[in-house]
C-alpha cells in the first residue's frame, strides 16, 4: 500500500516536472513557431522532389538540392512580387484617399438614375430618408484606403526588414533540410511520446498532412492560377493596377463559397452600367468557368480526397485565422479546424463511452 502511494507521488511529481519542461521548451520555440510550421508544411510539399533526388544521391545532398530549389522557386519570386505590389498598393491608397475612384464610380452610377428611382420607391412606402451616392460610395472608398494602405505597409515592412526576412527564410530552410532527412524519425518519436494509440496519432498526422496539402498545394496553386487569370483579365480590360487586383483575387481564391466572385461580379456589373453588356457577360462567364474548373477539375486532381471539410467550416476557419494570426491565418485556420475535428472524431470513436455510457456515435 505504502509502495503504491509512493509510486503515485513519484508519478505526480514527474508529470508536474514534465509539464514545466514542456512550458519552458514551448517558451523557447515560441518566437520561431511560424518558421517551424512553415518549414514542416514546406517539407511535406517538396518531399516528392527530395525522394526523386534521393534515388541517385545521398540524403544530405538530396536535401541540400531541394532547399536550393525552394530558395529559387519561392524566395526570388516573392521578392519581385513584393516590389511590384508595393507600388500598385500605394497607387490604390492614393486614388482612394484623393477620392479619384469614388468620383469616377459616383459619376458612372449617377448616369443610371438608379438612386432616384430607389428614393421614389422609399417615398411611396412612407420613408422620407433621401439616400445619396456619397453615403453609398463612402464605405467603398474607405475600404480601398484600408486595403491599399494595409498592403503597402506589409510590402514596406518586408522591404525595410530584408535582413530579418532573409534570416527567417534561412531558418525555415534549415528546418526543411533536417525534416527531409530525419522527418520519419521525428514522426516516430512523436508517436512514442504521445499517450494516444498509434492509430490515433497516425490519424492526426494524416489529417494534418492532407489539410496542409489542400491549403498550400490545392488552394495555393488554385489561387495562383486564378490570381494570374484575373489580373490578366483586368489588364485586357485596360483597368488600373491589374497586378494588385490579381494579388487580391489570388488571396480571395482561398475562400470557398465566394472566392474571386467578390471582385469579378462587381466588375461585371460596372461594365454593364457602362453599357458594355458583352464585356460584362464575358466577365461573368470567365468567372464561372474559371471557378468551376479550379474547384471541380483542378483541385480534385491535385489534392484528391486527402481532406474532406465542409466549405462553410473552411470559410470561417480562414476568416478567423486571418483575423487572429494575420496572413499566416490562411494556413493556421484550416489546420486548427482540422485538429479540432480530428480530435472530435477520436473522442466519438474511443472516449465517448467513458463520458456518456450507452451512447454510440454513428459516423457519417
Amino acid at each position: 500500500m505504502e509502495q503504491n502511494i509512493s509510486q503515485r507521488a513519484v508519478f505526480v511529481f514527474f508529470i508536474a516536472l514534465f509539464c514545466i519542461a514542456i512550458l519552458l521548451a514551448g517558451n523557447l520555440i515560441a518566437p520561431f513557431f511560424a518558421i517551424i510550421i512553415l518549414g514542416v508544411v514546406s517539407t511535406g510539399i517538396f518531399n516528392p522532389v527530395f525522394k526523386f533526388f534521393s534515388k541517385k544521391l545521398t540524403p544530405k545532398i538530396a536535401s541540400t538540392l531541394t532547399c536550393i530549389l525552394i530558395f529559387f522557386v519561392v524566395f526570388i519570386p516573392v521578392v519581385f512580387f513584393v516590389g511590384v505590389l508595393s507600388k500598385e498598393a500605394f497607387n490604390l491608397y492614393v486614388m482612394a484617399r484623393d477620392a479619384v475612384f469614388s468620383d469616377q464610380l459616383k459619376n458612372l452610377l449617377a448616369s443610371t438614375q438608379a438612386l432616384e428611382r430607389f428614393n421614389e420607391l422609399l417615398m411611396r412606402i412612407g420613408i422620407e430618408k433621401v439616400v445619396t451616392w456619397d453615403e453609398l460610395i463612402s464605405p467603398i472608398s474607405e475600404l480601398g484606403k484600408i486595403v491599399g494602405f494595409s498592403l503597402f505597409e506589409q510590402a514596406r515592412f518586408f522591404t525595410s526588414n530584408v535582413f530579418n526576412i532573409v534570416l527567417y527564410f534561412c531558418l525555415m530552410l534549415i528546418v526543411v533540410f533536417y525534416m527531409l532527412i530525419d522527418g520519419e524519425k521525428f514522426t516516430k518519436y512523436m508517436y512514442d511520446l504521445s499517450p494516444l494509440s498509434d492509430e490515433h496519432d497516425e490519424k492526426l498526422f494524416e489529417k494534418f498532412k492532407g489539410m496542409a496539402g489542400a491549403v498550400l498545394i490545392g488552394n495555393g496553386l488554385g489561387g495562383l492560377i486564378q490570381g494570374i487569370a484575373g489580373g490578366t483579365l483586368f489588364l485586357f480590360l485596360g483597368w488600373n493596377s491589374p497586378f494588385l487586383w490579381g494579388v487580391i483575387m489570388g488571396f480571395l481564391a482561398f475562400l470557398p463559397i465566394l472566392g474571386i466572385g467578390i471582385i469579378l461580379i462587381p466588375a461585371a456589373a460596372i461594365l454593364m452600367l457602362k453599357s458594355k453588356f458583352a464585356a460584362g457577360i464575358f466577365v461573368i462567364i470567365f468567372y464561372a468557368v474559371l471557378s468551376w474548373g479550379i474547384e471541380y477539375v483542378f483541385k480534385p486532381k491535385v489534392v484528391g480526397n486527402r481532406v474532406r471539410m465542409h466549405p462553410l467550416i473552411v470559410f470561417f476557419a480562414i476568416i478567423g485565422g486571418l483575423k487572429a494570426y494575420g496572413i499566416l491565418g490562411i494556413i493556421y485556420g484550416p489546420l486548427i479546424a482540422t485538429l479540432f475535428l480530428t480530435l472530435a472524431d477520436i473522442y466519438f470513436s474511443s472516449f465517448q463511452f467513458m463520458v456518456e455510457p450507452g451512447k454510440v456515435h454513428k459516423e457519417k
